[in-house]
């Protein structure tokens, strides 16, 4: 899910949710001990950073955050992974309070295990990301989207939580030398637990991808089974075309009360030393973002009017895994217009948790 989104939790939550995490990851992280070579050797992985949002005329918001992540393979067929955000975030009090307020999110995105039993066919099991479009699976981690927020329509089709409870099966159905055809689709149960939230959904994703073109085109489907069932569909496009550092990534969702799209480019030269030189690794960022209300409900995360924003990035990628990324936003809306500073420093660490044998 778009990092901006931030729950609050009272201490002692916080404490026990410390707690359950740790185990967790803690098992995880045992149960790939036994027979453990170099290449089965469990790796973390994942992300740090410090944010700060502002609006002209109000306070900035600071928000340092902490994604670890952690893959722990089993032999050659089963992998376990995990997924925890830890989030700080301190905003100006609301109203005339003066002074600034503080609120934490600490929990498992996600705590899965993976059995690949060929590469056409892997059972996903646990806890998963919902494959609805792209950006929730791939560009969500703090370490790897261009901009500090997520797109408007990022949590349209996702069912609140982002993440579903139960099974799915995945893998790559056709392979070709000039293209190839990947699925993915999931059931996923109700779960009321707070640490595992999820809602009562199947669907699934299919893509096509070319090669030569360096082109992917996808669409997804998800239904809601619980309350009033709703369904959500969408489509998301990716081109990266062949010798060059140019991006160009998009999105369409439309939900039963609201639709939208995002489309982003980013770029890289070449031209001066190559993508490490001074220049090269300067990355200026563009998106552009809709969203339209189809009634007046409110079941979803999108803007309760029709809205525009133009967003703005200039990033820059540092050695070791460091990047910098700041941005400017202007948002068109019939209850105001507005304009979003936002810059951050962001590093990502992939360490093995211990040293492998040989085998």
């Amino acid at each position: 899910m778009p990092i901006a989104i931030v729950a609050v939790m009272p201490r002692p939550t916080l404490k026990l949710n410390h707690f359950i995490m740790f185990v967790a990851l803690a098992l995880l992280l045992f149960c790939a001990t036994h027979g453990a070579v170099a290449q089965y050797t469990p790796l973390i992985s994942g992300g740090g950073g410090f944010f700060d949002t502002s609006n002209p005329g109000d306070k900035v918001t600071y928000t340092p955050i902490i994604e670890p992540m952690a893959a722990a393979p089993i032999g050659s067929h089963l992998l376990i992974e995990s997924r925890a955000s830890l989030v700080e975030s301190v905003a100006p009090n609301s109203g005339d309070q003066p002074g600034y307020g503080h609120t934490h999110f600490i929990g498992l995105t996600y705590l899965q295990g993976d059995y690949i039993a060929s590469p056409h066919f892997t059972i996903v099991g646990g806890t998963f990301l919902l494959p609805f479009n792209t950006y929730n699976e791939r560009l969500s981690p703090i370490w790897i989207g261009n901009f500090l927020s997520g797109p408007l329509i990022g949590a349209l089709g996702l069912l609140g939580t982002g993440s579903g409870t139960g099974g799915m099966v995945r893998g790559n159905a056709v392979s070709h030398r000039k293209y190839s055809i990947d699925y993915a689709t999931w059931f996923s149960s109700r779960d009321g637990n707070k640490y595992f939230n999820s809602e009562r959904s199947s669907g699934g994703r299919s893509s096509l991808y070319l090669p030569d073109q360096r082109l992917e085109i996808g669409l997804s489907y998800d239904r809601l089974l619980q309350g009033t069932h709703e369904n959500f569909y969408g489509m998301h496009v990716w081109w990266e075309p062949k010798d060059t550092a140019f991006r160009l990534r998009g999105e369409f969702g439309r939900g039963h009360h609201a639709q939208g799209y995002w489309l982003e480019a980013d770029y890289r030269t070449q031209a001066f030393g190559g993508l490490d030189s001074f220049l090269g690794r300067f990355e200026p960022l563009v998106r552009m973002q809709q969203t339209y209300r189809r009634d007046t409900l409110f079941s979803d995360s999108l803007p309760l009017v029709n809205t525009e924003r133009i967003d703005f990035g200039l990033d820059y990628n540092l050695p070791h895994n460091l990047r910098i990324l700041s941005s400017y936003s202007r948002q068109f809306a019939a209850t105001g217009n507005k304009n979003i500073w936002q810059t951050g420093i962001v590093y990502r660490f992939l360490v093995p948790a211990w040293k492998g044998k040989s085998s």
